[in-house]
């Protein structure tokens, strides 16, 4: 394994190329902002090498999200640039800290008896199904919504996973059991300079089916799905509790990640 350093230098270089195939980047100050498609936006984040990110950078870059149709979000590994949390604050947004890990010892879990994972295909009917699952984390009746009953921004997204699925630049994998899905997972591997590195997002379980390690087992097969080909697997964790899980299948502890957004609307 990389020093602690190397990790993270990584986990910052995965995190300026993966905008790259779907948007222009525009330099703002010290932060480079992706300007694409809204139904599947990056953040706005801190240049390598550019040094201070001032408010007025922060302020300059939400203006330019929010003129293309974007969500204001800026977001940052918080031990390599400490000081843009009070540069977000000061330019009026909320600032937020989530652990950031990286697998280091993975461990393979059983799925209870009756579950079972697929890889989901580009051309799976129930696909959109899957997205909103990875949106809305099982939500109240979110599992009980029908692929055709989404609009809107929901809709795009989809299709525009349909899109990543197909090239690959986004895999997601399901727990189905008795035909319905009851966890739902995906990471979105990259190419760094040669070597693929990969991002987990998404992973949630129904709460119909919690306390028998459904959420576990389908992290642990996600992570020896992404290992055949990546030499570097991380995640952001929602809370510290969340985070407690992810290390009972092999992912340790590496700093934090800092996101900035608007206040939530009345």
């Amino acid at each position: 394994m990389p020093t602690r350093r190397g990790l993270l230098d990584c986990v910052e270089r995965y995190a300026a190329a993966a905008p790259l195939p779907d948007t222009r980047v525009v330099p703002v100050g010290g932060l480079d902002v992706p300007v694409g498609s809204a139904a599947w936006p990056h953040p706005a984040r801190p240049r390598r090498g550019a040094g201070r990110v001032t408010a007025a950078d922060v302020r300059a870059a939400v203006e330019l999200q929010e003129e293309a149709g974007l969500p204001a979000a800026v977001e940052w590994v918080t031990q390599r640039t400490p000081s843009l949390g009070a540069a977000a604050r000061e330019a009026g947004l909320v600032v937020s800290e989530f652990p950031l890990l990286v697998v280091d010892d993975p461990v393979e879990l059983l799925l209870p008896p009756g579950v079972r994972l697929y890889l989901v295909g580009s051309e799976d009917p129930a696909l959109p199904h899957y997205q909103h699952l990875l949106e809305t984390g099982f939500a109240p009746h979110a599992d009980d919504a029908h692929p055709d009953d989404l609009e809107g921004p929901s809709a795009a997204r989809a299709e525009v996973l349909r899109e990543r699925v197909a090239t690959g630049r986004t895999v997601v994998m399901v727990a189905l059991e008795d035909g319905q899905p009851v966890g739902v997972g995906s990471h979105s591997p990259v190419d760094v300079d040669g070597s693929e590195i990969t991002e987990i997002v998404g992973v949630a379980s129904s709460p119909r089916r919690r306390g028998r390690g459904v959420g576990a087992a389908l992290a642990s097969a996600l992570v020896a799905q992404a290992r055949e080909t990546a030499e570097l697997v991380f995640l952001t964790a929602g809370d510290d509790d969340v985070a407690r899980v992810y290390e009972r299948v092999g992912f340790a502890w590496l700093g934090a990640t800092g996101v900035a957004a608007r206040p939530p609307g009345p």
